[in-house]
C-alpha cells in the first residue's frame, strides 16, 4: 500500500475478527466458486470453562468443483484455537468510487474492517478421505519435473534454450584476453614505469587493466624490474626494485638526517 493521503473509516476498528488459515484445498475449492454460492457452515460449541469448540462442514456444492481424476477432499474440519497476544494485526478493506462521465476518482476510500482477536487453524480429521487425499499429494511431489523423453527421430540443429550467467561471463573474459597482444616488452617496461611515478605500489589486477598485457606475459615482465611483497603492509603488491626507483627510500633519508646532524655536531 503507498503512503498518501488517503480517507480511512475507523467505525468498525473496535470489532473482533478471527484469522483463519485454511488447507490450500479448500481455498482452491473456494477461488472456484462463483457469485454468493454458499462455502460451507461454522458450528460453535461453547462449553463452561474450557475452549470453544469450532467445526467447519464444506457445503455440497464446493465438494462437486472437483476436476476429472481429483481425488475428494474431506467435508468436516475442526478449528484449533491461538490468542493474539504480542502483535496488533487488522483488516482493512478499500473501495475504488466508480467513474462516471463527470466525476474522476482521485483517492480509494479504505475501511478498518476490526482488530484480529483469534488465530485459527483449519485442520481435516484424519480419515480414510483424507489419507487418500495425503497419498495423492505425495505421489504428484515425488513426481520429477524433468523427465527423460523418447525421441523417434535425431534433432540436427539443437540449441540450449538459454545459457547459464557464469558461462557468458566466462566467454566474454575470454574474449577480452584473446584481444590483448603482447607488445613489445620495452614498450611495456615504460608503461611501468610510468605507472609507478604515481604510485610505489600496485597490485597485478591494476597493472593489467593499465598495460594491457596478457598476466603470464606481464609477470615475466615484473620479475625483472619489481619484486614480489609477501609481507604486510603491502602484501601481495608489486614494487620496483631499487635499482630502477627515482625515489629514494625512507630508511636512506633517516640516515641522510642523521649523518647531516651528526657533521654539524663536530663542527
Amino acid at each position: 500500500m503507498s503512503h498518501i493521503d488517503r480517507d480511512l473509516d475507523l467505525s468498525n476498528a473496535s470489532r473482533g475478527v478471527w484469522l483463519v488459515k485454511v488447507p490450500k484445498y479448500i481455498a482452491s475449492r473456494w477461488e472456484k466458486a462463483q457469485g454468493e454460492t454458499e462455502v460451507g457452515k461454522l458450528k460453535i460449541t461453547n462449553t463452561q470453562g474450557q475452549k470453544p469448540q469450532v467445526s467447519l462442514t464444506l457445503s455440497q456444492t464446493i465438494l462437486n468443483l472437483n476436476d476429472a481424476g481429483e481425488e475428494p477432499i474431506p467435508k468436516d474440519h475442526r478449528l484449533d484455537f491461538s490468542t493474539v497476544t504480542q502483535q496488533t494485526l487488522g483488516v482493512f478493506s478499500h473501495m475504488i468510487p466508480e467513474k462516471t462521465d463527470s466525476v474522476v476518482p482521485e483517492t480509494e476510500k479504505l475501511f478498518m474492517e476490526g482488530s484480529i482477536v483469534q488465530k485459527l487453524e483449519c485442520r481435516p480429521y484424519a480419515d480414510n478421505c483424507y489419507m487418500k487425499l495425503k497419498l495423492e499429494s505425495i505421489r504428484k511431489a515425488s513426481v520429477p519435473t524433468m523427465q527423460a523423453k523418447h525421441m523417434e527421430r535425431i534433432v540436427q540443429n539443437f540449441k540450449p534454450v538459454s545459457n547459464h550467467k557464469h558461462n557468458v561471463e566466462y566467454q566474454q573474459k575470454k574474449k577480452a584476453e584473446g584481444k590483448k597482444a603482447r607488445d613489445d616488452k620495452e614498450a611495456v617496461l615504460e608503461m611501468l614505469f610510468a605507472a609507478f611515478e604515481k604510485h610505489q605500489y600496485y597490485n597485478i589486477k591494476d597493472l593489467v587493466k593499465i598495460t594491457r598485457q596478457p598476466i603470464t606475459y606481464l609477470k615475466e615482465i615484473l620479475k625483472d624490474v619489481c619484486n614480489y611483497n609477501l609481507k604486510n603492509p603491502h602484501k601481495n603488491m608489486w614494487e620496483l626494485k631499487p635499482e630502477y626507483r627515482h625515489y629514494k627510500d625512507d630508511d636512506d633519508d633517516d640516515v641522510k638526517k642523521k649523518d647531516k646532524g651528526n657533521d654539524s655536531d663536530e663542527d
